[in-house]
């Protein structure tokens, strides 16, 4: 049987070509300095302080280049850890970072288990690790011990319902295949793959490309040895029995039931998240932030406070300006649904403004608005781009 370590010593994963770190950089959630601010420090985040990382289970890199590279582009003091079983993973995400030129990593080979024995961190990011663990729990528990007071962790597991599919063929290809070293292993998968009928439920599965992709991208997805996925009510109990509470999913509604069907309002909160992701049936992966549990630290920002300071995520402060003050809806697709958000048309000259250094009372004196009428109009013009997670708030910039 051909171990994890094995597994990613012979398909370091993801695929990943450092030269390519010259003319594109992988971005994605959890970990942007901008993401992480917002649902870990409620978007208050001192970045003049510095601010220790561990990349549990890096991979061949792309959380720990996204954040190294964000950190030394603003000039933020940081130390960052990176930690994987595997050296062939180690070597590429090695390469990358000697590209882009992050020298405040330290490199380390060794189990996440053991995180606590490198001291303590105030952002933990580990990124579809856990689900690999032969005992998540432990795995969960250990980063909680290595998480300094008022830290937080993000992190991505397998969710099950958007992986239809997966796990009868990684069940079938074990059965046949189990015993061969991992190149052969894959090259009869692929084989016997192909032979399988067009009906077949991974085949119609139009959320699932890893496959595709890579040779480690069809390992890792239907050949891993040790995998297993997470819906909602399962993932908020290993949380909690884990010594961490939920700060939040991510992007939030995609999680709300209310845009399927009218929902009870006094349904308890992971109960409608349950019921949301069952409505949907595309989740292939759950993306959240956590805090220790019995803390405050895990209050996402609420755009409230006028010394927070918004972002736009992926769409320019102008086009959306205008878009608005048009009157046109602004799209947005998750999950491979479409809704549109339709936002006062008096609120284009408060998004025009934004541009990740004012903050939002500097927003309101430019618009000539006292305190209480610009609550109002912000409220109703960036709750929805909010909870999809195109505005967020976080002094990164500043």
């Amino acid at each position: 049987m051909v171990t994890v370590k094995e597994q990613y010593e012979a398909f370091p994963y993801p695929e990943r070509d450092p030269a390519e770190e010259r003319t594109r950089l992988i971005t994605g959630s959890p970990s942007h300095p901008v993401e992480l601010d917002h649902y870990v420090f409620a978007g208050k985040r001192d970045w003049r302080q510095p601010l220790r990382v561990l990349v549990a289970g890096g991979g061949t890199g792309d959380g720990l280049i996204q954040i190294g590279h964000y950190l030394k582009l603003l000039g933020r003091p940081h130390e960052i850890v990176y930690l994987d079983l595997s050296t062939a993973s180690r070597r590429v995400a090695e390469a990358r970072a000697r590209v882009r030129g992050l020298t405040s990593i330290t490199f380390h080979t060794g189990s996440l288990l053991d995180a606590a024995e490198f001291g303590a961190f105030d952002y933990i990011d580990c990124c579809g690790v856990l689900h690999h663990l032969p005992d998540p729990d432990a795995g969960f528990r250990a980063l909680r011990a290595a998480l300094a007071p008022g830290g937080g962790m993000g992190f991505m597991v397998y969710a099950p319902y958007g992986r239809t599919g997966v796990y009868p063929l990684q069940e079938a290809f074990a059965a046949l295949f189990a015993d061969l070293p991992p190149r052969k292993r894959l090259k009869a998968a692929r084989a016997a793959f192909d032979r399988l009928p067009e009906g077949h439920p991974f085949k119609r599965n139009p959320h699932l490309g890893d496959h595709r992709a890579s040779d480690a991208g069809f390992y890792d997805l239907l050949l891993h040895g040790q995998d297993r996925a997470y819906d909602v009510a399962e993932l908020v109990a290993t949380l909690e029995r884990t010594g961490w509470a939920l700060s939040s999913f991510t992007p939030p509604a995609a999680y709300d039931p209310g845009r399927f069907a009218p929902v009870p309002k006094a349904m308890d909160p992971v109960a409608r998240m349950a019921l949301a992701e069952k409505l949907a049936g595309t989740m292939r992966v759950h993306i959240a932030y956590a805090v220790a549990a019995g803390t405050a630290a895990g209050r996402v920002a609420d755009g409230r406070d006028p010394a927070l300071v918004p972002h736009l995520i992926g769409v320019a402060p102008g086009a959306l300006a205008k878009a608005v003050a048009a009157g046109r809806p602004v799209p947005v697709t998750s999950g491979g649904a479409r809704t549109e958000l339709k936002l006062p048309r008096e609120a284009a000259q408060l998004l025009a403004q934004i541009n990740g250094k004012r903050a939002l009372g500097e927003i309101a004196g430019g618009a000539g608005l006292d305190d209480a009428r610009f609550a109002a109009l912000w409220a109703r013009a960036t709750e929805g781009l909010t909870r999809w997670g195109l505005l967020l708030y976080s002094n990164f910039l500043r």
